[in-house]
This record gives C-alpha cells, structure tokens and sequence, in this order.
C-alpha cells in the first residue's frame, strides 16, 4: 500500500521540485543499506533532505503554493494548555496534527500531509467546530507532539513491556506463579497493563506520589507534582477491585484483608532505572484508598546549592554541619524536604576519613559508602537500640530519621556529647520550637543548651518554571502582603511562568527550599538554662539577626526564583 509520502514525492517529481535522478539514487542508496529492502516514500524524503537535494523547508512551501495553505512555525508558537486539552494525544498521534490557535470559533491545526484530508474532518466531525489546516514539516509536527504532550511511553502493551520486576516477588513474577497456580487468567491482562500505564504516568509526570481514591460514584486518581495534587484521567468505577488488588499484589501484601490499614513496597525497573514505590493501602467507606509514593533510589541530586540555599545561608549552614560534634536539627512539617536536607549534609560530609552511619525508618534512599540500618520494630530494632549499636561502631557522624521519644533523645544527645556529629529531624513549626519541644519530651534544658549546635526550620516552595517565566510587576497588594516596600525592590528581578509543556501549564517546574537558621549562641544558652519559651527564643535570635522563613522566601521572590502567592500560601503563619 502507498503512504501519503510516496504520493508527495512523486507530485514532487512532477512538478520539478527535485530531479528524477536524485530521488533514484537517494532510493538505491537506502536500498542497498537495508540488504534489498524497497524505500519508502518516508525514508527517500528524509534523505532528500539530509542531502539539500530537497529541503523540508523548500518541500512544505511548495506543497503549501500547490493546495493553498498557509505554512506555520511551529518554533515560533506557544500552544495554549486549553488547545492541549481540547485535542487530546491520542487524537494527536492518530492524525499526527498540532493544534496551534482557535479564532472566532475555528480551530486551527497544523499538519504535514495535505493530501490527508480525512484527518481534518475527522478532527472536526469528533470536537464539533470547524478546522483549519495549516502547514508544517511532518517531523516538526512530531517532534512537538512530543514536547508539548509528554514523551510519548508507547501503546499500553509497551508499557507493560517497560514495567519489569525488580524483585521475585512482585510484578511480572507473582503475575507468572499466580497463572501457574489458577489465580490469574488471561482475562486479568488489561488490569496489569492499566495499573503499569499509572505508574509510567505518574513517573513521566515527575510525580512524587500516585493517589487512588475510591469515591461514591468513581475512583479518582490523581498525581502529586511539585507539592500540589492534580486529577488525572480516572478509570472506571468498575474496576476498583480490580485495580486495588493488583497493587495489592505488587506490593506483597494481603489481598483478603480489607479491615485495616497494610504498608508494603514494589520496586520496578522502568526504562532501566530502579524505583521504589512505597505503597500504603487504607478503608474507608467507599473502598481501599491506596497511595503509592515513587522514590528514585538513584536520581537524587544531593547536594546543598541544589536545595535553594542562598549562597549567605549555605556559608554559615556548611559551618554549622561541619563542626565536631553536637547535634544539628532539621524541623518541618511532613513532605517539606527534610530527609533529603539530612541526605545533602551526609553528602557534603562523606569522605573516606569519616565513618557515617544512619538509622531511618525506612532507608529512603541508598548513599555509597555510607552505613544505612533500617528500623524494625517487629524485632525490636528501635531508633533508641539501634542508635545504641551504632555508637559501638565507632562513628564520626551520626544520623538519626527522627528524634520521637526521650530515650531517642538521651541517647542522641549524650552522642554529641561524647564526640560525635549528630543530625536529625523533629516536627515543629519554626526552628526556636525545637528546644521547647525536646523540653517537653523530658530532656533537661542544660542537656540542650550544651548539645544544640543549630536547627534549621524549612519549607518547600515551588520553583518559576526556567522554560516559560517572563518579568513580572507585582501588585502594591502583593507587595503589602510581604511588607516589602517599593523602595526595597527597585532592582529587582520578579519572574512568573506563563505555562508551557514543560511545566504542564502550571507555571512552575521543581521546588526549593525556604529556611530559618536558629544558630545556639552564648546568649541563647542562657535563656534556655533559665527554661524560657519559644517566642522569647525567637525574639532573641531575630534580635541576633536570625531570618525568618518569610524573610528568605521574600529575597528568593525578588531573585526570580519563586511567587508571592507560594511564600505567602507557606508561610502564612510567619506574618509577623
């Protein structure tokens, strides 16, 4: 069967674009390089262009003169989010068409073959509105298919292909043994490739967790990109259980147990890189809600100028981390970064004269060359024993996951005492909490004050998308919000994204971190000897020139790298 290509090369030939002769010897060049293969149309066209003999460029405006169409520039265009919703990929990739603009009610696409005009009317009788065509190079055409929709990852049979197993038993294997057995049957094959089609997407959208949650009429699922849950195409009702107990499958854990909350894990290869995918199964009313968080074991930048550290903060944190011994504490709410800000630090430490050892429930993410012991409660592997332990070792540096208890505590902080380099995590609000909540967990102040080295509070905000951030004039609103003055921000350099491909229309691509840097000084000795509270704590340290996390998020707003409306929304209980 002929393809459009062949009919264009030899309208080509007939119209003179391109000699006869070049095109036979462009044919009997790739002939004899597919041992007897016959060229196609396709292959002939591109070698013609690779050649000069005949351009794409020289080849779309001719055929444009030739059907009176207009030629597009794709390189020149930015194709709004809402044209990208409108023609979905699959419509896309069928008809290999780019939607480019919609004026007075007309859709406007651009196409590489215009002898295909089925794909124009398909497109209109399917949207329901007139289409235009416009011209552009095929390879063009795919090229930007690709970028504004998302490399494509291949039919849903490919995807299935892509998702392997990592370990023997979960995936493909439990998959193979339960077919052996009688518990799974052909019939079970377009779930597998359903719940592999997810997990892809949700890796493909740089998505940190896969939510699946069961609602009375639909399961919903939806993908956490950069901090903020955006809904995704949902399966169908029907095939809730279906889907669940797959997962369930995957990730090892009872299928028949439905009552209560189970954790488990899948690790999978996917395009050659490990991941694991921690899953947490939970009921509720209209069924198993199950949350799969995606943890690149091998793609985590570490590194302290990659976390947003402003090259002040980074000087003074690098020195705090560096010293001999005492203990350095991370605070924050869950999910704002302070694993992989501990991660950063034993990075930045770790040389071949230092022996680091961690406790983490779980191991997150595999360091080289660093000891990681993994909780077990079910054994009896504590934080407490297993910091116990550790210290037998004879470690420089010491990393506890979190500090939960008073005997986690103690043990931590007679660590420090005795020579080592402690880091952990504590949950609180601001970073003076710190030493009230060890307080209240039992530990005598004096331990604290001669312990404490710094604690570091932080948060995540989004990053301005690099792609598609343009200036931006801040409102006097905008600018009250922050208690920045005019005056202040006369050099200024306020960015926000427009939206692109990239950043999925969002206008921001990545996170950073916004810190507060509690640095234990004589002074503040002192006050937490006499027991004072946090707000005191605070106001000395401001006193001392401790900045806030709002006053870091406001220089970072001014530097181009994030919003107002990110610090604001973070920080909203930071305004004073």
């Amino acid at each position: 069967m002929r393809s459009a290509d062949d009919h264009i090369l030899e309208l080509a030939v007939a119209r003179g674009w391109v000699a006869r002769e070049a095109v036979e010897a462009a044919r009997a060049a790739l002939e004899s390089t597919e041992e007897g293969a016959v060229a196609g149309g396709t292959q002939v066209l591109r070698a013609l262009d690779d050649s000069g003999a005949l351009p794409t460029k020289t080849l779309t405006q001719s055929l444009a003169d030739a059907f009176g169409l207009p030629v597009v520039e794709l390189a020149a265009l930015r194709v709004p989010r809402e044209l990208l919703t409108l023609v979905p990929r699959s419509l896309a990739t069928k008809h290999q068409v780019l939607p480019v603009a919609r004026e007075s009610g007309v859709l406007r696409v651009a196409i590489g073959d215009p002898i295909n005009t089925d794909a124009v009317d398909d497109l209109a009788h399917v949207l329901g509105l007139p289409v235009e065509a416009m011209l552009a190079p095929a390879r063009e055409i795919e090229q930007e298919i690709d970028r504004y929709y998302g490399k494509d990852f291949g039919s849903v049979e490919t995807l299935a292909d892509e998702v392997t197993p990592a370990l023997p038993g979960a995936p493909d294997a439990d998959l193979h043994t339960a077919t052996a057995a009688g518990e799974a049957d052909e019939s079970d094959a377009p779930i597998i490739k359903l719940v592999h089609a997810l997990i892809i997407e949700g890796i493909r959208r740089r998505a940190s967790d896969i939510h699946l949650e069961p609602l009375e009429k639909r399961l919903r699922v939806r993908y956490r990109i950069d901090g903020v849950l955006l809904e995704a195409e949902n399966p169908p009702k029907r095939l809730q259980l279906s889907i669940m107990s797959r997962l369930k499958l995957m990730a090892n854990i009872s299928i028949a147990e439905k009552r209560v909350p189970q954790d488990g894990r899948i690790q999978v290869n996917v395009a050659g890189k490990a991941l694991d995918l921690r899953v947490s199964s939970l009921p509720t009313v209209h069924g198993e809600s199950i949350v799969m968080r995606i943890l690149d074991k091998e793609g985590l930048q570490l590194g302290l100028p990659e976390l947003g550290f402003l090259s002040d903060d980074q000087k003074t944190f690098e020195r705090l981390i560096a010293l001999a011994d005492g203990i350095v504490l991370v605070t924050g709410p869950t999910g704002s970064g302070k694993t992989t800000t501990l991660y950063s630090c034993l990075h930045h430490l770790n040389r071949s004269d230092r022996k680091i050892i961690t406790v983490e429930d779980p191991v997150e993410y595999q360091l080289t060359g660093v000891n990681q012991v993994p909780v077990r409660h079910e054994v009896g592997m504590t934080f407490a024993s297993a910091l116990r332990a550790m210290l037998r070792q004879a470690p420089n540096i010491v990393m506890v996951g979190e500090i939960r208890d008073l005997e986690t505590a103690e043990i931590a902080i007679n660590a420090s005492l005795t020579g080592h380099m402690v880091f952990s995590t504590l949950h609180t609000n601001d970073a003076p909490s710190a030493v009230t909540r060890l307080i209240d967990i039992g530990v005598k102040p004096f331990l604290v004050a001669t312990s404490l080295r710094a604690v570091l509070a932080q948060r995540l905000v989004r990053r301005v998308c690099a792609r598609c951030a343009r200036p931006h004039e801040p409102t006097p609103q905008e600018l009250r919000a922050l208690n920045i003055r005019p005056a202040d921000v006369s050099g200024a350099h306020f960015l926000r994204g427009n939206g692109c491909a990239e950043c999925n229309g969002t206008g921001y691509r990545g996170r950073l971190g916004i810190y507060e840097i509690f640095i234990i000084t004589d002074d503040i000795q002192h006050l937490i000897y006499e027991g004072v509270g946090a707000t005191r704590l605070r106001e000395k340290a401001r006193a001392l020139g401790m900045r806030t996390m709002r006053e870091d998020g406001v220089r970072k707003i001014i530097a181009g790298l994030t919003t107002v409306e990110e610090v604001v929304s973070i920080t909203v209980g930071d305004a004073s």
